[in-house]
């Protein structure tokens, strides 16, 4: 018997035997059996850097010399599982490196913990035009801008302006609704979450209500080019409380000439818009967005001698980024893997400060990457960039128990990012 003769009669022995081995009922009823296979998927990316100082702050530190390490920033792996028709779930992991000083005592490397982990459940499928459906999710879920943005802003290089600065955690415990448009116009998304963030637990009784409405008008026309056809425009707000120092009493406990418990709330509103286009060969962003926040201690007192007094504040963000292949900006008929990379953000922590320790100034802080980035491969990347923060108009203050600002930093970074 030579090869041939034999691989044919391998071939009609497993044709024949295999179906009465997975199935004989389905083999007697004359049925061809179905392998079901659960729609298991799993991903992830993976980012780091090495980095080098070179602020004046960093080499006084170091005795004129410049620190540098290599660090993993980030490992997210996401799991995705049907959990029956038209349900899902997600999670997806943190891997991050341990720089809280008591934690680090015990264990200083790189630790594990839950980004997002929430169930997703499907409905009204095209009621609102083709291609729309209405989305709920509960767990620990996006909060309502963050993850947007960074489908326009490379996570690996730095946080999108709005994290930096400290406005919102990207995610946190709570309920949500999707709702995806027809025909390609956008999507809502409004959530309710605790307020403290993913990295940490409920503090108090309070929660956080948001809304994004992010709509891209010329996503339907054919005829325009795809630059303008990925416009979004995304106008948002996120209306929350934070405790009152006193919400225990006076002084943190009740004694003579305490004035009770602050069981109110205090303002914490979030609000903004950002604009941004998505396509291959070039990438661009602008916000602008606010914060107010009220704050009542623990300066202040909360007895007849020692009142409580309410302080309110606004801050305003300012920030742009532009990534753009200028190989193939400029050639539609050429690939390239080269990229080159911008972004400026201008905080303003305070747009009204009273103090008088700040002599009618406002302070601000600046922040600069410049860089360029290179794929190595279609999923995987590296960069070069230079990132700067640099405080602005800030009073030269002295004296105990006065809050001082960040120091100018200065960065060289060479970053890489893979994808799977």
């Amino acid at each position: 018997m030579n090869l041939r003769t034999l691989r044919s009669a391998l071939f009609a022995v497993s044709t024949a035997v295999f179906p009465f081995i997975s199935s004989p009922l389905a083999a007697q009823s004359g049925q061809t059996p179905t392998v079901v296979t659960p729609a298991f998927d799993f991903s992830g990316v993976i980012f780091g850097s090495w980095g080098l100082r070179n602020d004046s702050a960093a080499h006084a530190a170091l005795g004129g010399k410049s620190p540098n390490q290599f660090g993993l920033d980030r490992a997210y792996l996401t799991f995705r599982m049907p959990a029956g028709d038209n349900t899902q779930i997600r999670v997806t992991t943190d891997v991050f490196q341990q720089t809280n000083a008591a934690a680090g005592a015990y264990y200083g490397g790189w630790v594990v913990r839950i980004k997002y982990g929430y169930v997703q459940y499907t409905g009204l499928r095209d009621d609102f035009g083709a291609g729309s459906n209405l989305t709920g999710r509960i767990g620990i879920l996006h909060t309502v801008v963050i993850d947007h943005q960074e489908s326009f802003w490379p996570r690996y290089l730095s946080q999108v302006a709005l994290e930096r600065n400290g406005f919102m955690a990207s995610a946190d415990a709570g309920a949500a609704g999707l709702l995806t448009l027809g025909n390609h116009w956008g999507e809502v998304y409004a959530t309710v979450v605790n307020g403290p963030g993913y990295t940490g637990v409920e503090r108090d009784r309070f929660k956080d209500f948001a809304l994004r409405l992010s709509l891209t008008p010329f996503g339907n026309q054919k005829d325009l080019s795809p630059i303008w056809k990925s416009l979004a425009i995304t106008p948002w707000f996120s209306k929350g409380w934070s405790p009152s120092t006193f919400a225990a009493g006076g002084l943190n406990e009740v004694g003579p000439g305490d004035n009770g418990a602050i069981t109110d709330g205090l303002q914490k509103d979030r609000y903004g818009i950002f604009a941004g286009i998505k396509e291959r060969r070039i990438t661009a962003g602008a916000e602008w967005a606010q914060r107010k926040d009220e704050t009542d201690g623990p300066a202040n007192g909360n007895t007849a001698t020692i009142p409580r007094v309410v302080v309110d504040s606004t801050g305003r963000l300012l920030d742009g980024f532009l990534l753009v292949r200028p190989v193939e900006l400029f050639s539609s008929t050429s690939k390239s893997g080269l990229q080159l990379i911008g972004r400026y953000d201008r905080f303003t922590p305070n747009t009204d400060p009273v103090s008088v320790n700040y002599n009618g100034s406002t302070p601000s802080y600046n922040f600069w990457v410049l860089g360029a980035s290179y794929d190595i491969t279609s999923r995987f990347l590296m960069a070069l960039d230079w990132q700067v923060q640099d405080p602005n108009s800030f009073p030269t203050i002295t004296g105990a128990g006065t809050v001082r600002p960040i120091p100018r930093s200065s960065s060289l970074f060479l970053h890489w990012q893979a994808t799977f």
